[in-house]
């Protein structure tokens, strides 16, 4: 019996699973985060691999029909070398053939089977693209934390900083989002020095929270993107400032990858996006009108589009354990 594997790999775990025909799912695996922009490629591959292996179990490797790789940072594969380390993971599992494909197209397909559509995700990072036949076939954004990322948890974070420190250079006592910010940067005895009226004091805060966040990798400024969330609820200005800006962008990126008029459906993924969240909470009213959905698990979306792949349009959808 022939049986098929969806696998949904990003930066900080890898998830796999087994299908067959019906859509019953068949065996499951687990392992590390397997993007190859963050993690040597070699273990990369050898994460997938092991997921893969734990979602065969005792079935027969010769015997899958199709295999679907969602993977973060899928434009490495694009060196033959990285590439080839890669099909060597595939070989040594024993399934053929592996179709490597965008994160985002496997969380559009968790979503829906529509196959014309457009994507939109905050994370870490942002991305917005167009959908067409279940290929990502245009994109807006996505360009990382230097030239783009715009509404994602790194710009989120970094506009609570930014924020702080224009609250420090006012002299403003620090709101909800400011001593959140301090606090987690520096420490709670930043505070004092914080709501002091002694302007050298408040400098000497603002110049350390600058050296802080400039002493650490950029994208660590996204530890902060939870507390602008917390604050937003809080009633801090500041943060709902932050979220509306975050919510205006991402949606006039994911606008700008779709075609005048479209109706079709747009997918929101990503802790960003959350349905609890603000940020997610102001896109959706942005976007109140159109089939707006939120994705469920990429690695169902990978399964499906695999059996899709091997048993026709027809292939029923998984469904969550």
């Amino acid at each position: 019996m022939t049986h098929v594997i969806g696998v949904d790999a990003g930066g900080t775990s890898t998830r796999a699973i087994a299908l067959d025909a019906s859509g019953s799912v068949l065996g499951a695996g687990r392992a590390g985060g397997a993007n190859p922009n963050s993690h040597p490629p070699a273990e990369a591959a050898a994460r997938i691999a092991s997921a893969i292996t734990g979602a065969l179990g005792g079935l027969d490797p010769a015997a899958t029909a199709a295999c679907v790789v969602g993977m973060a940072g899928v434009s490495k594969l694009s060196d033959p070398a990285i590439a080839e380390i890669f099909a060597t993971a595939w070989k040594n599992v024993g399934i053929s053939p592996v179709r490597t494909v965008p994160d985002s197209e496997v969380a559009y397909a968790s979503a829906t089977s529509a196959p014309d559509g457009s994507v939109l995700v905050a994370g870490t990072g942002s991305i917005a693209g167009r959908v067409r036949g279940r290929r990502l076939v245009s994109t807006v954004g996505g360009y990382g934390w230097l030239l783009g990322d715009e509404g994602s948890a790194y710009w989120l974070g970094r506009e609570a900083v930014r924020s702080t420190l224009d609250a420090l250079g006012r002299g403003d006592g620090p709101g909800p989002l400011a001593t959140a910010v301090l606090t987690e940067a520096l420490g709670p005895s930043a505070m004092d020095a914080a709501e002091s009226r002694d302007a050298a004091a408040r400098t000497a805060v603002w110049r350390a929270l600058i050296t802080s966040a400039n002493a650490e990798t950029p994208i660590r400024l996204a530890r902060f993107a939870p507390f602008v969330s917390e604050a937003d609820r809080s009633g801090d200005p500041a943060a709902d400032r932050i979220t509306t800006e975050a919510a205006r962008l991402l949606v006039s990126n994911v606008m700008a990858a779709r075609e005048s008029g479209e109706t079709t459906p747009v997918v929101l993924v990503g802790s960003v996006l959350s349905p609890d969240g603000p940020v997610g909470a102001k896109v959706r009213a942005e976007l109140a009108g159109l089939d707006v959905l939120t994705s469920t698990d990429g690695v169902l979306g990978a399964a499906w589009l695999a059996a899709v792949d091997a048993f026709g349009e027809g292939a029923p959808r998984p469904v969550p354990a």
